[in-house]
């Protein structure tokens, strides 16, 4: 099929500039999601809020994320009404987790989640992630468990996944996969690459049957409450991960292997 099917160049007439650098952001996000090969066919979503607005972004439904650009993106408001006409429905189970996370946490720019297979590996282990690795430190610093409801379509359980979540950035779904919410696009890719980092080496960590050094927890919160000191010395900057740091280097990866999301 060929590629032009998934560009509608008249969307970018239609929206501000904000919104387009937005679109192309979260295009970018989903061929780095394939390009990682943290995909799950069309099963997952990544959203991001138009900003300025309670609208967002989601992927229309039946795409790979290799084929997803900026101008097939379909806006949809917290009541799941696509806002600029478009061919493509969106995943209903994906817009109950993404609608239920932006309708309460108006810092949230940015929510991804995938069904990897070491992220599903450590979600159903009972002590979920452990301290093993620097990257897990950082992950365990904000990290809340929602338990498996089944597919994520009755309407009761978005309450309780506000809850689980709470104020936190990361999301461990047991039995199902991981979630990470974050400012920014690139926030939000750079976290779930340390989270989906950390399910890896745990999982290889334990495949060997050797003993296991975990971190002591004097050093997880000595090495949280450095980084956030340090981080709070730089340009005001708090966050423990930035993802404007190695966001240019990954599109400019995304351009000379699969430059179509820009379209």
């Amino acid at each position: 099929m060929h590629a032009d099917r998934f560009i509608h160049p008249e969307v970018q007439q239609q929206v501000c500039a904000i919104e387009w650098q937005t679109r192309v952001e979260l295009a970018a996000c989903y061929r780095l999601i394939s390009l990682f090969r943290w995909e799950d066919l069309v099963y997952t979503h990544i959203s991001a809020k138009v900003p300025g607005t309670e609208e967002f972004l989601i992927n229309p439904y039946g795409l790979m994320f290799d084929e997803i650009t900026a101008s097939s993106l379909v806006k949809v408001d917290l009541a799941g009404n696509k806002l600029i006409d478009s061919p493509y429905n969106i995943n209903p189970a994906g817009f109950m987790i993404h609608g239920a996370i932006h309708e309460v946490r108006h810092d949230v720019g940015c929510v991804l989640h995938v069904h990897t297979a070491d992220g599903i590996a450590v979600s159903m282990q009972q002590e979920g992630l452990l301290p093993l690795s620097q990257q897990s430190i950082f992950i365990r610093a904000s990290l809340g468990y929602h338990p498996y409801e089944g597919v994520a379509l009755d309407p009761d359980e978005k309450a309780r996944l506000q809850r689980d979540l709470g104020d936190k950035g990361y999301l461990m779904l047991p039995n199902h996969g991981l979630l990470t919410a974050g400012d920014t696009v690139p926030d939000t890719f750079l976290m779930m690459y340390m989270f989906q980092r950390s399910c890896e080496v745990q999982v290889k960590a334990q495949s060997t049957g050797a003993p296991l050094i975990h971190i002591p927890a004097a050093v997880e919160d000595k090495t949280v409450a450095m980084t956030q000191a340090m981080n709070q010395t730089m340009r005001g900057n708090r966050k423990h991960l930035d993802g404007a740091v190695p966001w240019p280097a990954l599109l400019r990866r995304l351009d000379r292997v699969s430059p179509g999301y820009r379209e």
